[in-house]
């Protein structure tokens, strides 16, 4: 189910926005080296927010579905069992701050929201943006900004991307079916009510060849979830132009989804602002380079994107 919500855990998996290397092995080595994920104790004012009849998937155990594909977000280490990335850590200082032991599972992203509301997970972190729509279901308790990034190889000539005027007539690859996409669909019918060029959108489905037209030069740029192209640009092929919510020009954040009828997310939202005020938040988003997108507080059920 592909809809115009901004699909960072879809991009994760094809790489259409990360442009993440052949091989997922030497990159799942590299974060491991990285050191074990960030824990913190048990929270009891969080915990004291959970309801008295809470029903949890397993007995003291927070069952949290997550989408592996590629880091920061999710993907297996090395030993292809264990999961790591930025997604499992938040994961995990929830479940510290619940008192409760983690267990992660893999989910296809178009499975979460029925493996949610069926019981399977008490929550998810898959890089997942509240939307109106999805507020309908389930309940969110926010964690991270939602961060689109404009990349260009190294050696380009492009300098910026600071808005509609400095696409014009350049190819793009980014994601169909996606937020982004209709981001740069409605720049393009501004730019061409003004009479000028048209951006080029390549909607690129192979991860290999996303990346050789990247770095050949076939195409000028990419557009797409900021941290796991931010992953594949620290060894220098490629650089960060541009930057922009990715429910622009509304603001957008990546929350934990819980049922809404779970009553799980005003603890959780505690959880997270203990974390937050302890600085192990910071430490996490630190592990995988994301600060950039650290908030200064968690929020239950902020305004999400708006239904389109």
């Amino acid at each position: 189910m592909r809809s115009w919500d901004r699909r960072g855990a879809l991009f994760a998996m094809t790489g259409l926005a990360t442009l993440s290397a052949c091989s997922k092995a030497p990159g799942a080595n590299e974060a491991k080296a990285r050191g074990d994920a960030i824990r913190t104790g048990a929270d009891a004012a969080a915990i004291a927010l959970l309801p008295k009849a809470a029903k949890f998937a397993a007995e003291g155990v927070l069952t949290v579905g997550v989408v592996p594909g590629a880091l920061p977000l999710a993907d297996y280490a090395e030993d292809n069992k264990e999961i790591i990335g930025i997604e499992p850590d938040i994961a995990q200082l929830v479940a510290d701050g619940l008192g409760r032991k983690l267990l992660l599972l893999p989910v296809a992203w178009e499975g979460w929201p029925l493996g949610l509301e069926s019981g399977r997970f008490d929550a998810v972190t898959a890089n997942v943006t509240v939307t109106e729509e999805r507020k309908k279901k389930f309940a969110f308790s926010t964690y991270r900004k939602d961060n689109l990034g404009f990349y260009v190889a190294a050696d380009s000539p492009i300098k910026a991307i600071r808005g509609r005027e400095d696409i014009a007539g350049l190819k793009i690859i980014v994601g169909a079916s996606t937020n982004q996409e209709k981001i740069l669909l409605r720049w393009n019918a501004l730019n061409a009510a003004e009479g000028k060029r048209p951006a080029e959108l390549v909607l690129q489905e192979d991860v290999v060849l996303a990346r050789q037209s990247l770095l050949s030069g076939r195409v000028d740029a990419t557009f797409g979830p900021n941290p796991t192209s931010a992953e594949v640009a620290r060894d220098g092929s490629s650089r960060l132009v541009g930057s922009f919510s990715g429910g622009w020009p509304q603001t957008a954040e990546i929350a934990v989804a819980t049922r809404k009828d779970s009553g799980f997310a005003e603890a959780v939202t505690h959880a997270l602002n203990t974390s937050i005020a302890s600085g192990a938040y910071a430490k996490a988003l630190r592990r995988w380079n994301l600060e950039s997108e650290a908030l200064p507080q968690s929020r239950t059920n902020p305004p999400g994107l708006p239904t389109s």
